[in-house]
């Protein structure tokens, strides 16, 4: 699973909701337990998950977070093409920052038909979880899928609080809405729906 996927870590976030912690760092730079950082938690999963080529796009107030990074996740071999690297805006397609992770995405486009993946798993930067990526990575190749969302289940009730996943009876997404009012239930499972993760 080494070579053939490319994890993109979307680091960019305000996190206005956690002030005063994020005045002066991006959220996924909060300390977290004395000597971590939110992002510790994503990269965990992906090395304890085999992914050892992982891009973390940056963007607001990143200049700790970058430090960290670089001191701490700084392990891989390079020589074997192993590596997190920080990649702040290129502003290659675009002068403007990203304007939500489509954007961010598309205007990294280069870096990522540059290293030429099968696969590119995307995540976020600022969730805090324990997962590993490789049960989803082999669902998505079983299903011969174009595309895989992480999701989990969540009462109805607290569904418009997320992005929700309209699915059918073969888990295809049907829609996507983000908090709704009223979300859809689950097949088979009333008085819940699924919520994305943010992984996809």
């Amino acid at each position: 699973m080494v070579n053939d996927v490319l994890t993109i870590i979307l680091a960019g976030g305000k996190g206005t909701r956690l002030e005063p912690l994020t005045r002066d760092r991006a959220k996924p730079a909060v300390p977290f337990g004395g000597l971590y950082r939110i992002i510790d938690f994503t990269l965990s999963n992906c090395i304890n998950s085999g992914l050892r080529r992982i891009l973390v796009l940056t963007q607001y107030k990143a200049a700790s977070l970058d430090r960290h990074i670089n001191s701490s996740w700084s392990f891989l071999p390079r020589a074997l093409d192993e590596y997190v690297a920080v990649l702040p805006p290129q502003q290659r397609i675009d002068e403007n920052w990203y304007k939500g992770t489509a954007d961010a995405i598309y205007q990294n486009i280069y870096s990522i038909e540059k290293a030429n993946p099968e696969i590119v798993l995307i995540l976020a930067g600022d969730h805090v979880y324990k997962m590993d990526y490789g049960d989803m990575i082999a669902f998505h190749k079983e299903r011969q899928a174009e595309m895989t969302v992480g999701c989990i289940p969540v009462p109805l009730s607290e569904g418009n609080q997320f992005g929700i996943l309209h699915v059918d009876e073969n888990d295809r997404v049907v829609s996507f809405v983000e908090k709704p009012r009223d979300p859809p239930p689950m097949p088979g499972r009333p008085g819940f729906c699924l919520a994305s993760m943010g992984i996809y």
